[in-house]
């Protein structure tokens, strides 16, 4: 732990932008209270999450599916995919193939859908395109270097969406178990991702699925499809969640939050962490804390321990160098390249937190409810 850490949860000084007040208690906490009041579980939840439900039932009921599930082998979108059909909603799946997928995530997505008989559209992009927006990444010594696979999963979803006629993509963030990360953290956009590629890329980009600021006004107010988040609102546990899914569907846990994909797994566990001092435990730890899952002991305790096993870190790294075509002197001269962080590059940043300010009145209308961002605008003030 790093200087002062928050009397609610674990949040520390190593987080950016970190604010204690009086009483020990953080701004981080304060922000998670506000989003569990802004978006509540229980009866009130559940009614709107029924409401909300009749509405994709409604917009899509001449259409072979109502709604679309971005699924990667993980707890919260295999369970996602077991509560739609519950809900008596037509989901179309749909995994994002960025060659770093985990035997197991796979196996877990092929048995979900083939059980709940859910079509499944795998959407595959080059290889070489991905490996060398990668290694564009830990060139350019920017913290969060699955930035290309989160832009294309964003990109990917709306645009199989448009094509399919289906105004609502469900998602299966849980703030309540992962918490809010600091934007220095893991900030990332398209116009980041162009000027980091320009800068460093040497493949050029011919079907990678970038997901630009065109991309968000096109597809959210012209097309007006919606993401919408279902465990912000229903009762979820992550832990009877993988017990039912391992019961009922023969679902295999892989070891970690985010660890279906190996690239994800080695960023968070090892890159953020030895490379920048980024334990992204912190932050997912104390959500789970102030949700009452865990004890704040048990969270002090694990994040005692390292992110990853030490006895495997070897296997691991080996196997990321190999994947991106690097020998271990040049990932090692990567590794100690200078960090930079988002601001050291293009980015649309300073124009999002604009348009939020901006168009205030009608965003909530557009996502079904106040995004986000504009809690975080107002209480960590990034």
């Amino acid at each position: 732990m790093t200087g002062q850490v928050c009397r609610l949860g674990v949040y520390d000084e190593s987080i950016p932008d970190m604010q204690f007040d009086a009483t020990g208690k953080s701004n981080y906490a304060e922000l998670f209270e506000k989003l569990v009041e802004a978006y509540p579980r229980g009866e009130d939840g559940m009614q709107f999450w029924q409401s909300t439900v009749r509405q994709i039932k409604k917009a899509g009921k001449s259409k072979r599916y109502d709604c679309i599930i971005g699924v990667s082998g993980g707890t919260d979108s295999c369970y996602l995919l077991h509560l739609a059909k519950e809900w008596g909603l037509r989901p179309l799946a749909v995994n994002l193939d960025n060659g770093w997928n985990s035997d197991i995530s796979v196996k877990n997505i092929l048995k979900m859908t083939s059980d709940l008989d859910i079509d499944l559209e795998t959407y595959v992009i080059n290889y070489e395109e991905v490996k060398d927006l990668l290694k564009s990444y830990m060139m350019a010594g920017l913290s969060w270097i699955d930035i290309p696979t989160d832009l294309a999963i964003k990109s990917v979803l709306y645009k199989i969406a448009n094509r399919e006629g289906i105004k609502y993509i469900l998602r299966g963030n849980d703030f309540r178990s992962e918490g809010s990360q600091p934007k220095d953290w893991t900030y990332g956009d398209g116009k980041q991702l162009e000027a980091v590629h320009n800068r460093y890329g040497k493949v050029k980009l011919k079907t990678f699925p970038n997901y630009t600021i065109s991309n968000l006004i096109y597809y959210a107010f012209i097309k007006r499809i919606k993401s919408i988040y279902p465990f912000y609102y229903i009762d979820y546990d992550k832990q009877s969640a993988q017990k039912l899914l391992t019961e009922k569907y023969d679902w295999e846990y892989y070891g970690g939050h985010h660890h279906e994909n190996i690239f994800t797994k080695f960023t968070m566990s090892y890159w953020l962490y030895e490379k920048f001092g980024i334990d992204k435990r912190i932050i997912t730890l104390s959500a789970q804390v102030l949700n009452k899952v865990i004890t704040r002991e048990e969270a002090l305790i694990e994040i005692s321990n390292l992110p990853y096993e030490v006895e495997k870190v070897e296997g691991m790294l080996a196997y990321v160098c190999k994947k991106l075509d690097l020998t271990l002197d040049e990932f090692e001269t990567l590794f100690k390249n200078q960090n930079k962080t988002y601001r050291d590059y293009p980015s649309y940043s300073n124009l999002l937190l604009k348009l939020n300010t901006l168009f205030e009145w009608i965003i909530p209308k557009l996502f079904l409810h106040r995004p986000q961002s504009m809690y975080r605008k107002e209480i960590i003030g990034s």
